[in-house]
């Protein structure tokens, strides 16, 4: 099964671009984050004329995530706990042809140190312990997304100039590790342990042009869905199409 994640920087500004790369990519299953719809503006039309099932948990504006599928969408989980004050849409899990998938679209985090960065890694704090408590069942779990995490300096371009962003301050950092250290894996990394990859680039200042980018969209596999890794990439071609995200697709293929 392939297994790909995306922010799509608005379904609505991005749907054709969207409907088009499923219609030509063998994605099985894409975890969408940062929808800016709210669930009653939601395209479900133009996923369901496309033979697509898709769930989706969102808000009016601002961040949004949701799960398109070939196959069904079951045992669908919105939000994440630890916090009944929180109202963000930022994450959705659901089971699909006996994978546990998670879309994740994580707090930016900026300006560092301040309130939003406290809201970010409180926020981690909770997706780790519901990471933990997936690993628990033993069954093979996916989580995609929008970390809004550089992982290592590897993965910026610029290292100097992005010291102190939300992004890679080692409290980020941290999270995301103890997420690698309590058993997750980073698929990209697991197949590609060297090597430069971006998946996002700014619409400023000629970023994509330049390649002026940074990996901040991981997929994290259970040690379940990490026996069954075949292949994983990064596609920058729709990065490249006329009004874009300023993400591109990451995606894994796993045996099913």
């Amino acid at each position: 099964m392939r297994i790909a994640s995306w922010n799509v920087n608005s379904i609505k500004a991005r749907l054709d671009i969207v409907t088009g790369w499923l219609a030509t990519d063998p994605c099985d299953v894409l975890l969408i984050q940062e929808t800016k719809s709210q669930d009653v503006n939601f395209p479900i039309d133009a996923f369901q004329a496309m033979g697509w099932h898709v769930a989706f948990h969102g808000q009016k504006s601002y961040n949004g995530v949701a799960i398109a599928s070939r196959f069904p969408i079951e045992d669908v989980v919105m939000g994440l706990e630890g916090d009944v004050e929180d109202e963000q849409a930022r994450y959705m899990e659901a089971t699909i042809n006996g994978f546990r998938v998670a879309t994740i679209y994580l707090p930016n985090g900026n300006p560092a140190p301040g309130s939003k960065f406290d809201y970010k890694l409180g926020w981690m704090a909770r997706l780790e312990a519901r990471a933990l408590a997936l690993l628990n069942d033993e069954k093979p779990v996916i989580l995609g997304g929008d970390f809004n995490v550089i992982p290592d300096d590897i993965d910026c371009y610029d290292p100097a100039g992005w010291a102190g962003d939300a992004l890679t301050r080692p409290e980020s950092r941290g999270a995301f590790r103890s997420l690698l250290h309590k058993g997750y894996a980073d698929a990209l990394r697991s197949l590609n342990p060297t090597g430069v990859f971006y998946s996002y680039w700014d619409y400023q200042a000629g970023a994509w042009q330049r390649d002026h980018g940074v990996r901040i969209d991981h997929l994290l596999l259970s040690p379940e869905a990490l026996d069954r890794l075949e292949d994983v990439g990064i596609d920058r071609a729709p990065r490249g199409l006329e009004k874009p995200s300023d993400h591109t697709p990451i995606w894994c293929q796993l045996r099913a």
